[in-house]
């Protein structure tokens, strides 16, 4: 094969390829149903997914999360971004002081100190104040209803691990859709 030839098959294969990675994730969840025929939420996921079974805790944590979103007049969106950023940061799992396993002095569904003003143990821990610190946190980012997730949670939360929360975005998206509405 001629050079010229060889380097114009090389540039089709490399812009095919190109396109995969960038479609790929996309194109993984086009034809995706919405959970129990209501209207899928708005998402662009990134990069590979995690998916955890919630246990009934877990997802009376997430009912409320939602409920507290719906309270604070949000969106759905903004809801998707709580219950990914909770996923991320606790499992769903209301935390309490966990000893030497906790990280610094953080607490509840999103892990929140006290020790930085998110308030006091008593309010972290519960569900819906948690939720709407978080919130509030959030209406303060200009643009978060179309940043990424991961960026829009990162802006709030100041995570050591700032990119973690994309990962859990299509489950977050399927929990609001299921339960928006019930």
């Amino acid at each position: 094969m001629n050079t010229m030839l060889r380097k114009s098959v090389l540039g089709i294969a490399g812009l095919a390829f190109t396109g995969g990675v960038f479609a790929g994730p996309i194109a993984a969840h086009a034809d995706a149903a919405p959970v129990h025929g209501t209207k899928p939420v708005a998402v662009s996921v990134q990069g590979a997914q995690s998916k955890i079974d919630l246990n009934d805790e877990q997802l009376a944590n997430a009912k409320a999360i939602i409920a507290a979103t719906k309270k604070a007049g949000l969106p759905e969106r903004a809801a998707v971004i709580s219950i990914a950023t909770s996923l991320q940061e606790s499992k769903l799992e209301n935390l309490g002081h966990l000893g030497d396993a906790n990280d610094h002095d953080s607490l509840g569904l999103f892990q929140q100190r006290p020790s930085s003003g998110w308030g006091t143990p008593e309010q972290i821990t519960d569900p819906e104040y948690s939720t709407l610190a978080f919130l509030k946190g959030l209406k303060q980012v200009d643009g978060w209803q179309d940043m990424p997730l991961t960026e829009a949670a990162q802006t709030v939360q100041v995570s050591a691990y700032p990119d973690a929360y994309a990962q859990w975005e299509q489950q977050a998206a399927d929990i609001v859709a299921h339960n928006w509405n019930s």
